[in-house]
């Protein structure tokens, strides 16, 4: 009897099959509750009071909400749960948070009921130097009594193991003409509470020996959302009073737990500012542009 030789699918008929998830939609229901945002805050350093029921929520705290809650046994071994339901099931074992794009209509308030329609809206890849990336937007609507609150598209990058001599990318600089700017210390403790708050169990951010000895890097990966939310955060000290209506950020070069990190802002007029991330190597992290009222 002959064998029968299985080859391995070609990356244009992986990407046709991830393809199919185009479209796909997914509903969830939360309430905004205190107890998060006082986590949040005390997180983020900040001297605030509990939030009172009808208190606004701050600029990206909807990422407290809407948890994934997958079973224990339905976890993978990086710590996410198991590839496949409403995400594509790309197999590729390192993912990120690659940036995002907001949209704020009316803020969240302490006690609403919230609902958030989510939608792929499209999936990418390509073959590089450092091995195969695949891109998966999803495009997210975020709704309260009074209706559409925000929307957001969420930018996730699933990337190959890092291959022996692979060359890395050639860092950027970071703006050097910050006119605010606040140092973070990224110690583990910092990063154990982010993940506490969101329920991300990526063991990216707390299981030094899984992040390099299985993935490769130096340290623990300070969260795209948390400096995303960091950013933010230098936003409210520098204008209290402004409305956040547009943030778009890019996550550009990864943050590590072992060295301190800045973050920087630039208005550009009344109502635009440049942020971004500066490493303590004086590389760019992460980039991001908002606009306010």
């Amino acid at each position: 009897m002959l064998g029968v030789t299985m080859s391995t699918p070609s990356l244009d008929e992986q990407l046709a099959h991830w393809r199919s998830w185009l479209g796909r939609t997914e509903q969830r229901h939360d309430l905004v509750g205190a107890a998060p945002l006082a986590a949040l805050a005390a997180t983020l350093d900040r001297d605030e009071s509990e939030p009172l029921p009808g208190q606004d929520a701050p600029p990206l705290a909807h990422w407290l909400y809407f948890l994934p809650l997958a079973r224990q046994s339905e976890i993978g071994p990086d710590g996410h749960a198991r590839r496949g339901g409403f995400l594509p099931p790309v197999p590729l074992p390192r993912r990120m948070w690659a940036g995002g794009r907001l949209e704020f209509h009316h803020p969240l308030r302490v006690g609403d009921e919230i609902t958030r329609l989510s939608r792929i809206k499209s999936i990418d890849a390509k073959a590089g130097r450092s091995g195969t990336l695949v891109f998966v937007t999803v495009r997210h609507e975020v709704s309260n009594a009074q209706g559409l609150a925000l929307s957001e598209e969420h930018d996730i990058v699933y990337r190959d193991a890092p291959q022996p001599g692979a060359v890395a990318p050639t860092p950027q600089p970071a703006p050097d003409d910050a006119s605010f700017s606040r140092e973070i210390v990224p110690d583990p403790v910092l990063l154990f509470r982010y993940s506490a708050l969101t329920f991300n169990g990526h063991r990216i951010h707390y299981d030094r020996s899984y992040v390099t000895e299985v993935e490769g890097y130096p340290g623990l990966i300070v969260h795209g959302p948390l400096i995303a939310t960091l950013l933010a955060d230098l936003l409210r000290r520098e204008r209290p009073q402004a409305t956040l209506r547009r943030f778009a950020f890019t996550a550009v070069r990864p943050i590590f737990d072992i060295h301190r990190f800045t973050v920087c802002g630039r208005a550009e007029g009344a109502h635009d500012l440049r942020l971004w991330a500066r490493d303590h190597e004086g590389f760019l992290a992460m980039r991001a542009e908002a606009r306010v009222d």
